[in-house]
């Protein structure tokens, strides 16, 4: 990794750690509350590509370990990676890896219109199915919540994290205009 891509890796870090500042909003039906990081998770795979944004979830896992308050309700410490969003938060790295990976393909399209769309499309693959998939999956074997209780609550998700995903392929189609920080796709990657 040069030093300009652990900037990137670093600044997206911040970016997730400065929306966990945000208030998070506990919803009565199940034990996981509404958070903005997870645009994060969408912004630094459709933005960096799947090794730098993988790399900046990496760098939160370990400052979640050490103990620091930077998820959403200024939780921290190993507990996290235990708790009832302990999938959702292990999600986060599958998720920004295939967001980026997808988000690679989509950079690839010169029509702007449909490289927004694949990037709509990369963020709800990655910052949506695969999270949801193991943070369901955690509610529903690891806390013992039962699977048909645990996808009804998590439904309550989706439209919210639609919107992220809107606002994520927004950003990252201007960011694609201006500045690209997407790795260029070799033909051998394909």
């Amino acid at each position: 990794m040069t030093s300009r891509d652990l900037v990137l890796v670093s600044l997206f870090a911040a970016i997730i750690v400065a929306l966990g500042m945000l208030p998070a909003i506990p919803l009565a039906f199940i034990p996981v509350p509404i958070t903005a990081q997870t645009l994060g998770v969408m912004l630094a795979g459709l933005i960096l590509g799947r090794k730098r944004g993988a790399a900046a979830i990496l760098v939160i896992y370990v400052l979640v370990a050490i103990g620091l308050p930077i998820l959403a309700g200024g939780r921290g410490g190993l507990g996290a990676f235990a708790g009832p969003t302990a999938g959702f938060l292990i999600g986060w790295l599958p998720g920004a890896y295939i967001c980026g990976a997808l988000a690679e393909h989509a950079a690839e399209n010169d029509n702007p219109l449909r490289q927004t769309f694949g990037f709509f499309i990369a963020a709800v693959a990655g910052g949506v199915v695969v999270v949801y998939f193991l943070g369901i999956a955690w509610l529903a074997y690891g806390v013992g919540m039962g699977i048909s209780p645990a996808v009804a609550g998590s439904m309550g998700f989706v439209p919210g994290d639609l919107i992220k995903a809107v606002l994520a392929a927004l950003a990252a189609r201007a960011v694609m205009l201006g500045y690209p920080l997407l790795p260029q796709r070799l033909s051998s990657d394909a």
